[in-house]
């Protein structure tokens, strides 16, 4: 049984394509991949929360762009 044919707790992943498929074809970095996931659920999890979690992770994403971690 491959892991995309079962979810484990919820139902906000169920989808064509799972997250973690479009991180591993994107070659996403954590915080894309954070940030990607609350943006992607945001309507069937959590509402605005979810968006405003995407936030904080592209806050502290800018801040670490800033000072040259990222490029």
């Amino acid at each position: 049984m491959s892991a995309n044919s079962r979810q484990v707790a919820g139902k906000h992943y169920e989808s064509k394509m799972q997250h973690w498929d479009i991180v591993a074809e994107h070659d996403l970095d954590y915080f894309q991949a954070q940030i990607t996931k609350y943006v992607m659920r945001w309507k069937l999890k959590n509402g605005i929360q979810d968006l405003q979690k995407a936030q904080h992770f592209i806050e502290k994403y800018i801040e670490l762009a800033e000072v040259g971690y990222y490029g």
